[in-house]
């Protein structure tokens, strides 16, 4: 899979009269590479040509990890003492004859004095993007890629469990926090996809809330978002509990905001607009009268990254295909309250959809 990613950049160079592609983000190294590092400040970058064998260029500490991911082509490593553009200038050279050569980068990710470097060092005559290319492969999911991403909503789902049973009058969010991770741990997970998040009360109502040394008590609403990151691929889930008792005012808003989220699912077919999720679940919640305290879109596309293509979003008139994963979680939150949100992994299938993430929805009084 991984030469025939390389081969249809290759493929979309010829097409687009473009010499070579440099691709340095993590995500997409990790993609065209299978070999996943965080670089830090040093240069970590792919070149890929239309017409001849690409070459990746990495730390050299880090060379013989690279190989081990299983890259078979020219694999370059540099020490701390080198300058990384020098030898890429010599590489470039060598496959170009010394010509200045066109190159497709990502836009929304190179920095300025990496562009500097490739005008200067590389010989880049000019720079085009090929940011698209690399959205629209990661777009739809291989099997393999999607048998990771079931086991890692499992252990979202396993990381929504252990908060729930954390759960005891007096604990504080940064303590429940910490049960989660440490949990999921012991199951072997060493990296969350993002920032655990564990929120009391009215703090539930912010949508992006700071854990903190909040104590638990009865009548409060809980909301868990979480994910981890397995073998590169991200999950994310959402589930909103009550501790203790719930009054009429949160069980209508954890009512409107569960049918809200099964509105969504129900419209997940391919050959759907993608805009239309957001918009049947905006709908239930309008209809309710909760509609402006639903400020966010529907969800987002989950792979490598958490946040990635395409975005749920109602102006999104793109379709659904089969193989795509993204994320349903509509929210409500009003102030003095608190806010609950229920999100699920969601797989796109032949004929309609398949939730990755299980842990069940229906609302738990803890």
């Amino acid at each position: 899979m991984r030469e025939q990613r390389l081969q249809m950049i290759s493929k979309w160079l010829k097409e687009n009269d473009t010499d070579a592609a440099f691709i340095h983000s993590t995500e997409n190294v990790f993609y065209l590479t299978n070999f996943f590092t965080d670089p830090h400040e040093r240069l970590m970058g792919l070149f890929v040509f239309k017409d001849s064998e690409p070459f990746f260029i990495c730390p050299g500490m880090e060379t013989s990890q690279a190989k081990e991911a299983g890259w078979g082509h020219e694999l370059i490593g540099y020490g701390d003492h080198e300058d990384p553009w020098e030898i890429i200038q010599k590489a470039i050279h060598k496959k170009s004859g010394g010509r200045a050569i066109s190159v497709a980068v990502e836009k929304d990710l190179l920095s300025y004095s990496r562009a500097e470097n490739l005008m200067s060092s590389a010989r880049a005559s000019s720079l085009s993007s090929i940011e698209e290319l690399m959205n629209g492969l990661r777009l739809v999911k291989d099997e393999k890629e999607i048998s990771i991403l079931e086991r890692a909503a499992e252990l979202a789902d396993f990381g929504v469990k252990a908060g729930v049973e954390a759960l005891k009058e007096g604990i504080s969010e940064m303590d429940v926090l910490a049960e989660i991770e440490y949990q999921l741990k012991r199951k072997g997970v060493s990296q969350m996809s993002f920032s655990t998040m564990v929120l009391f009360g009215e703090k539930s109502g912010q949508p992006h809330g700071n854990p903190g040394l909040e104590t638990l008590k009865k009548g409060d609403l809980v909301l868990f978002d979480l994910g981890v990151v397995l073998d590169g691929y991200c999950s994310d889930i959402t589930r909103t509990v009550a501790f203790g008792n719930v009054n009429d005012r949160q069980r209508e808003i954890y009512d409107t905001c569960l049918k809200a989220n099964q509105a969504a699912l129900d419209a997940s077919n391919p050959g759907t607009r993608i805009g239309d999720l957001d918009l049947a679940a905006r709908k239930v919640i309008e209809d309710a009268g909760f509609g402006d305290y639903f400020p966010h879109r529907l969800g987002h596309g989950l792979g490598i990254s958490v946040h990635e293509y395409p975005s749920m979003a109602f102006t999104n008139d793109n379709l659904l295909k089969e193989g795509m994963v993204y994320t349903v979680e509509p929210g409500i939150y009003v102030p003095g309250v608190g806010g609950v949100r229920i999100e699920d992994d969601v797989l796109v299938t032949k004929d309609g959809y398949r939730t990755l993430t299980k842990f069940p929805k229906q609302l738990q009084i803890i």
